[in-house]
């Protein structure tokens, strides 16, 4: 297995660390899966069947990087699975989350040292004529090809309501507030662009409504496209959950879209030029 690629533009690794410090925030391991075009960023939802992805990212290789070189397990199966933990990557990228971070490049590549690691290497300016070569390991874990089907692209849920939601830091700043009520939050959506984020304690009932939002086109058929506009649908979901995805505003996306399946799931789509991160969110079991 190989796989080595070269990232020169600052804007497209300042990114790269954007998105592996969202992971970060959602889970303590992460699937990296990488193929001849895309590397895919897979968390599984624990406790739940077969281990279903509880989030999706893909990005495409040609954006990022300037260079690759890539080589799977064999010729028929030119894939490469490594687990690791997305902390451990986000802190070694953390000094390119600014805008004025000063790199000439990143180069990330597979190697085995002591054990199988991500060896990243950044080149830093130096006062010397020379650039200063800063060199990280985090340490991987390869997956054999036998649990390769536990992290395939998941399914798109058969939801009830569909709705481009409102800038993040909007909506993040909503939810926040929200948390010191409830640690629990439910979003509700219709088919006329009402969004309805809403949670319930002793102390109060607050909701708070977004009105004439954007709806995504898609191609319903049968009792689907059949449903009442007015009627709400909804599902209950843990806030810390939420807020660490709504923390992905940072990576700039184009759209969010939130799918809603009655009673069981949120999910949320999040599109950029060239990043898809899907994001399932369960809903919570009752108290």
């Amino acid at each position: 297995m190989k796989f080595s690629g070269t990232m020169i533009e600052l804007g497209c690794i300042r990114q790269f660390a954007l998105v592996i410090g969202s992971l970060a925030r959602l889970a303590k391991l992460c699937v990296l899966r990488i193929t001849r075009t895309h590397l895919y960023f897979i968390i599984n939802e624990p406790g739940t069947v077969h281990r279903a992805p509880g989030l999706w990212a893909e990005l495409d290789q040609g954006h990022y990087f300037s260079t690759v070189t890539m080589s799977g397990v064999s010729e028929e199966h030119n894939e490469i699975f490594l687990e690791f933990e997305p902390d451990k990557l986000s802190g070694t990228l953390s000094v390119f989350k600014s805008n004025n971070a000063a790199v000439r490049n990143l180069k990330i590549k597979l190697a085995k040292k002591l054990s199988p690691c991500l060896t990243l290497e950044m080149q830093m300016p130096s006062f010397s004529e020379h650039a200063r070569t800063v060199v990280h390991d985090v340490p991987v874990l390869p997956l054999p090809r036998r649990q390769w089907h536990l992290y395939q692209e998941p399914e798109m849920p058969h939801f009830t309501a569909s709705i481009y939601l409102p800038p993040l830091k909007k909506l993040r700043h909503v939810v926040e507030r929200m948390k010191n009520l409830s640690s629990s939050l439910t979003l509700a959506a219709n088919r006329k662009g009402t969004l309805v984020l809403s949670v319930t304690s002793d102390a109060a009932n607050v909701s708070t409504y977004f009105r004439n939002l954007t709806m995504p086109t898609w191609d319903l058929e049968g009792a689907a496209s059949q449903m009442d506009e007015e009627q709400l649908h909804s599902a209950t979901v843990e806030i810390k959950k939420l807020i660490s995805f709504l923390a992905g505003e940072q990576i700039g996306p184009c759209k969010v879209i939130c799918n809603i399946v009655d009673d069981r799931m949120v999910h949320l789509f999040l599109l950029h030029d060239d990043v898809i991160l899907q994001y399932f969110l369960p809903a919570a079991r009752s108290s």
